[in-house]
């Protein structure tokens, strides 16, 4: 055959190995595509927690929440809520990181602090601290801690914090913030990483924190709570 008879020939296949390529490529983008919304599907689900409780706390010294919520936020940012209008807190129980089983309910008749914590929060890290301190002096007072640890995909990091910072006190395990979403909005509820709560001998939440507590405002925020009979 003749170079003249070759050349349409090669300009033919030519354009067939550019479909070729083309519908590879459509192929490779549609499967990337694919990929990428699965990864965005997954996000937008851990995001909905997440937004749950880092959602921005409310100014110092107003009433808080929305309505009539009958609490008060000061300037220290700890809100607390008169002894007439506080509400039981929600079931809190379950496994905690070491594998135990706990329910807050069973500490009624003491005061019990509830601390939200993650082993990847530089606030957490920075009052573990003051919880071990004030939790170690106030425990003959009738005063229980309990953590609630969040976020942490496994129990190892939340079991290695607790070892770093002397916390003897429990924490149950809650990766997913279930337990943070049983407490009603418009009360004082978790919001943010870390959170305080106490909750007076009653089992119902007195006073809240939305930030990293010094210990001097965790005795504040205890003191009223513990000269109540």
């Amino acid at each position: 055959m003749s170079a003249a008879s070759r050349a349409p020939q090669r300009s033919i296949r030519t354009p067939q190995r550019t479909n070729r390529t083309n519908r590879a490529h459509g192929r490779s983008r549609s499967h990337s595509h694919g990929r990428s919304h699965g990864r965005a599907v997954l996000l937008t689900g851990g995001a909905v927690v997440a937004a749950l409780l880092l959602s921005a706390c409310g100014s110092g010294g107003k009433s808080g929440g929305s309505g009539n919520t009958g609490f008060v936020t000061g300037s220290d940012g700890i809100a607390t809520v008169a002894k007439s209008g506080r509400v039981s807190a929600p079931d809190l129980s379950g496994k905690t990181i070491d594998g135990k089983q706990l329910d807050v309910a069973d500490y009624k008749g003491k005061i019990v602090v509830l601390n939200v914590w993650g082993s990847w929060c530089g606030p957490c890290r920075l009052e573990a601290k003051n919880f071990v301190k004030v939790s170690e002096d106030l425990k003959d007072q009738g005063v229980q801690f309990v953590g609630i640890n969040t976020r942490d995909t496994s129990t190892s990091p939340a079991i290695a914090f607790e070892k770093a910072h002397g916390v003897t006190y429990p924490s149950l395990y809650d990766p997913t913030g279930k337990l943070m979403l049983r407490f009603k909005k418009g009360t004082l509820n978790p919001q943010t990483i870390p959170s305080t709560l106490v909750l007076d001998r009653d089992g119902k939440v007195a006073s809240r924190s939305l930030s990293a507590l010094s210990e001097a405002s965790l005795r504040k925020m205890l003191k009223p709570i513990l000269a109540e009979k």
